[in-house]
């Protein structure tokens, strides 16, 4: 026994040790090795092991893949805490499970499922899981798997069409086939050759696919008469800030940075004629056009005389405030015109740049001295490059690690820029070169999923012009003095399938995971529902004419499309996110009052059935009755569009129809058959009868119901989002109450309540619109697994609300 765990734990350190050096080199360049490298831990996975221990091996391969790829970091960390260079690497490997959270899902998705019976069911899903965490949980780095791909021209423009995100789920299903593949591997006379083939095709097709469609992407060119934009990128290599303000003063070294920068752009402007001069991050460092003292309004206005000089646009680094504090900024210089306006960083760095509010104190400021408090910047903004041949340029610029986040290149692009402008200060990673090169790798993936130029400047490089397809044209080498400079075209894109569709293919792969693991413990049953409730005479239904029907279909219809539409504004349009009252009006008028109409024609409608012996007796408003001989009943026919609900025809003798909207029609016309009525035995439900029968049958959970949707989680939402407010604007929680008394503060109280009533609507509706999709899909492919389907995508549709609404909103605490 004791040789046997031995032998195991000499197996699981060679398999991680081996995993980790292969990813050691894939970061480093060999991309090649990206195919492989998760193969030994696959391997150590997939031992049998219980869901402790499973945890546990997560957690080892966290450290191993920190370890093998962000060695970098933990020297960065040491270098700026100013900490020894074993502390730095502690607290790296301290931290390496939030770093890589998405192995942690790997490894318990696949415990979840069994990899025997469902070898491609738990490949799927455990690379869902992988890519869906990345993309519901932003992690520090931006770091995925897809960025050591890089270095394959054809294949990362794959990118333009899923992100990294797509090209990260390449190379986990390719890792997938070829451990099923070897998974057949055994002594030469039981190797299944043919069980090998499906899962060695599918490892070859999925790449080479993505080689095709990279080979097909028509690569910029310089001499096609198209517009050009020169750029100047100017990596003075001055670094240590601290260090030289502590030995020459914090003036000397702003009058040494100054001057080499403006020894170089004249060079940039005058020798190599740059339509436009570019600066790292924080270059001037203080606040540009609103000086703290006589010398910055003096350094303020000698910039702008270069500029003015000089006659192109420059775009440095500086800092701006306002009455919420400071923002690491880059400022837009115009000859002759002076500020244009200043871009505020969006995605600061945690500690460094910027401490949560619900954490800084006295003891944080006390045990991290060197913590920020900057401010986060509004998000994406595009800004007009004026250059002096009359032409002005829409550009998006990026700072630092705005460049990891995609969403800001993809709001950039969607809003008109031609070009990014990304500057960055990777002086940080003075001491290991490679965290710099990962950076540029990551910020040239922007350029190919927005089919954007980009012009990238760093203060000790790498600096890079990289055109549409994430080729360097021109670059700066680390830890070099170099004026960079490079011309490509600027054409007005064709957006990409990523600028259309946004960063699709995580939310698809959380879908689709929750989906699975729904299904996982809820098998799926067949067709036959479960038992129903018997009816209760009499019935309440609404007799509809065809007229009437339409009517409440197209209010109804008004008030389901503007939900979602709302919801689409809400996620575009960042103005109309802040306005809660128009918002609310928007919902009362384009939502809730359709409803209400429809509410009221259906009051209109409202009728009693009721069986009195062999005859049907139909009682409406205003005392009107209609009686029908249950033997005079020829056909009970069912909607077929569902819409704005089930419905009925009752056909008789006499040619009459009764046009009946209810709950429960299948469940009527069984009881009609039952009681004695001549109608013909159903056939084979239609795929539409089914779907509608789903529905009806469906057990809800009481977190359905409208009272804990729409009250209950707002209220629950509302309450830590309000609390932090409170004590942002007015110091504590009752802050507005005692300045302005209990009427202004349940006012208030009620006004984010609504607003979050209002995002839960249209998160709601955004879920529902989902679920009938894939109910409808399934339908289509499995229609005897409607009911369960069904049942498997309504829990994941509330798990979705109640969840993950709450892990939103946390997740934005945290970084507020």
């Amino acid at each position: 026994m004791h040789a046997l765990t031995s032998k195991a734990w000499v197996r699981a350190t060679l398999a991680v040790g081996l995993g980790a050096v292969l990813l050691a080199f894939y970061a480093r360049g060999s991309w090649g090795l990206g195919f492989v490298a998760l193969l030994p831990w696959l391997w150590w996975l997939d031992q049998p092991a219980g869901w402790g221990r499973r945890l546990l091996r997560a957690w080892v391969l966290s450290l191993a893949f920190v370890l093998a790829a962000f060695t970098w970091f933990g020297t960065a960390i040491a270098h700026y805490a100013q900490w020894p260079q074993l502390q730095g690497q502690a607290v790296l490997l301290l931290i390496a499970p939030l770093l890589q959270p998405q192995l942690i899902a790997w490894a318990l998705v696949r415990q979840a499922l069994d990899g025997r019976r469902q070898p491609w069911l738990r490949a799927w899903a455990a690379a869902a899981a992988w890519v869906g965490v990345e993309w519901l949980c932003p992690k520090l780095l931006g770091d995925t798997l897809a960025h050591g791909l890089y270095p394959a021209g054809q294949l990362r423009q794959a990118a333009a069409l899923g992100g990294t995100a797509g090209l990260t789920l390449m190379l986990l299903l390719v890792h997938e086939a070829l451990a099923q593949a070897l998974s057949q591997v055994g002594p030469a006379r039981q190797t299944r050759a043919r069980a090998m083939l499906a899962p060695l095709g599918l490892a070859l097709l999925l790449p080479l696919g993505l080689l095709g469609y990279g080979a097909s992407r028509e690569a910029p060119r310089l001499d096609a008469g198209l517009p050009l934009l020169r750029v100047g990128l100017v990596q003075a290599n001055i670094a240590d800030y601290e260090g030289r303000r502590q030995s020459r003063g914090s003036y000397a070294v702003v009058r040494e940075v100054l001057d080499v920068h403006y020894a170089m752009s004249y060079d940039a402007v005058e020798r190599q004629h740059a339509d436009a001069v570019l600066w790292s991050e924080t270059i001037y460092p203080t606040t540009f056009g609103q000086p703290k003292s006589e010398a910055g309004a003096q350094l303020d206005q000698e910039i702008a005389s270069i500029v003015n000089a000089a006659g192109v646009p420059f775009v440095f680094g500086t800092y701006d405030r306002d009455p919420a504090g400071e923002y690491n900024a880059a400022a837009f210089l115009q000859p002759q015109q002076g500020l244009l306006g200043l871009y505020r960083k969006t995605r600061l760095f945690p500690f460094t740049e910027q401490v949560p509010a619900w954490l800084d104190g006295p003891l944080l400021q006390r045990w991290l001295p060197w913590a920020g408090r900057w401010q986060p910047g509004s998000g994406a903004r595009v800004f007009p490059l004026r250059l002096r041949d009359g032409r002005e340029l829409p550009v998006q610029p990026l700072i630092c690690r705005d460049d990891v986040d995609p969403s800001l290149a993809i709001s950039g692009a969607r809003l008109g820029a031609r070009a990014l402008l990304t500057m960055s200060n990777d002086a940080w990673f003075s001491a290991d070169p490679l965290g710099a090169r990962l950076h540029q790798a990551v910020a040239a993936f922007r350029s190919i999923e927005t089919g954007l130029p980009q012009f990238r400047v760093t203060t000790n490089g790498y600096s890079a012009v990289i055109d549409a397809r994430g080729t360097v044209h021109a670059a700066g080498d680390f830890g070099q003095r170099a004026l960079v400079v490079g011309a490509l075209p600027v054409p007005e894109p064709a957006p990409t399938l990523l600028v259309r569709w946004g960063d699709w293919v995580g939310a698809l792969c959380l879908l689709s995971l929750a989906g699975l693991l729904l299904a996982r413990w809820r098998p799926l049953r067949g067709w036959a529902p479960p038992p129903a409730a018997p009816l209760v005479w009499p019935l309440r239904v609404w007799v509809v004419s065809p007229a009437w029907r339409a009517g409440i279909a197209a209010l109804r219809g008004l008030s389901r499309v503007s939900v979602l539409g709302l919801g689409l504004a809400l996620l575009l349009d960042e103005g109309l996110r802040t306005q809660s009252l128009l918002q609310l009006r928007l919902v009362a008028a384009l939502v809730l009052a359709p409803e209400a109409a429809a509410w009221c024609l259906l009051q209109a409608c409202t009728a009693r059935l009721a069986l009195d012996g062999g005859t049907l007796v139909l009682a409406r408003r205003g005392g009107e009755r209609l009686c029908c001989a249950l033997a005079s009943l020829r056909q009970a026919q069912g909607w077929r569009l569902p819409w704005p609900g089930p419905g009925l025809d009752l056909l008789t003798d006499e040619g009459k129809t009764w046009p009946l909207l209810l709950g429960r029609p299948h469940d009527l016309r069984e009881a009609l058959r039952a009681a004695g009525a001549p109608l013909a035995a159903p056939g084979e439900d239609s795929r539409a009868a089914r779907y509608a029968l789903a529905r009806q049958r469906l057990r809800r959970h009481r977190l359905a119901r409208p009272a804990w949707k729409f009250l209950g989680l707002p209220l629950l939402l509302a309450l830590p989002a309000f609390a932090l407010h409170q004590h942002i604007a007015y110091g504590g929680f009752l802050g507005e109450y005692r300045s302005y008394g209990l009427a202004a503060y349940l006012g208030a109280f009620g006004l984010w309540w609504a607003a979050w009533a209002v995002g839960v609507l249209m998160a709601s509706a955004v879920v529902r619109a989902g679920i009938e999709t894939l109910a409808w899909l399934g339908l289509l492919w499995r229609p005897a697994g409607a009911l369960s389907m069904r049942q498997g995508l309504e829990s994941a549709g509330l798990a979705l609300l109640y969840l993950g609404l709450p892990a939103w909103l946390v997740l934005r605490l945290l970084g507020a």
